[in-house]
């Protein structure tokens, strides 16, 4: 499976089978932030909040889908994507997660899944002075090192603006979702992790909830 550019591979080694053994075993080695994933604080910030600081019901959101469709690649997507309830009045919108669809999710093991939209760093700052938690149908929701280099526009931040909010606010970043073309605006998002002790991210099953009403 596609990983983030220069992390390890996964790697999913048969070390014993039924007819053989009599029991079947697979040894499993990856990183923590592999696939469909969540960035615990402690990701980006020293002595952070970590997976097992979080109880398992703070991985179930009250999310609003932000259409960022039109964006072209490795584009920065301003404060003016979200809907304007969260600019007019950001206390009713009962929300606690913003999921951005780029679309970027159909170029999944493409080269080209690399140059997908971003969080520009205001759009980040916004996020995190609201306490919304953020996902993104992307490898990362910061600029990631594009297979075709010259793709690079010369003042892309390269520091990770993004996750230094998000998590500097103690929020959750869930990375590599997909299918959310396929969703209402508003749903429940369950992505629970794995209870690693002192976990700094954590594969998930990402699944979306949709009440009758918002199919």
């Amino acid at each position: 499976m596609p990983v983030y550019p220069g992390d390890d591979p996964v790697a999913i080694t048969e070390t014993s089978t039924v007819p053989t053994d009599g029991s079947a075993l697979r040894r499993l080695e990856c990183s923590s932030h592999v696939g469909t994933h969540v960035d615990a604080p402690a990701h980006k910030v020293a002595d952070g909040p970590t997976l097992d600081d979080f109880d398992v019901g703070d991985f179930v959101f009250e999310a609003r889908l932000v259409d960022c469709t039109h964006a072209a690649p490795r584009e920065p997507l301003e404060p003016d994507v979200l809907p304007a309830e969260f600019v007019d009045d950001q206390a009713a919108t009962e929300v606690d997660a913003l999921v951005f669809h780029t679309g970027w999710s159909e170029y999944w093991g493409r080269d080209r899944y690399r140059d997908s939209p971003y969080l520009a760093p205001a759009l980040a700052r916004r996020c995190a002075e609201a306490g919304y938690h953020v996902g993104i149908d992307a490898f990362s929701p910061d600029p990631v090192p594009s297979a075709t280099p010259h793709r690079e526009a010369a003042d892309e931040p390269t520091d990770q603006p993004a996750h230094a909010a998000l998590c500097g606010a103690e929020l959750l970043i869930l990375e590599n979702l997909r299918g959310l073309d396929r969703l209402p605006a508003r749903f429940e998002l369950r992505a629970t992790p794995l209870r690693i002790r002192g976990g700094d991210g954590s594969p998930v099953r990402a699944v979306a909830q949709v009440p009758q009403d918002r199919t």
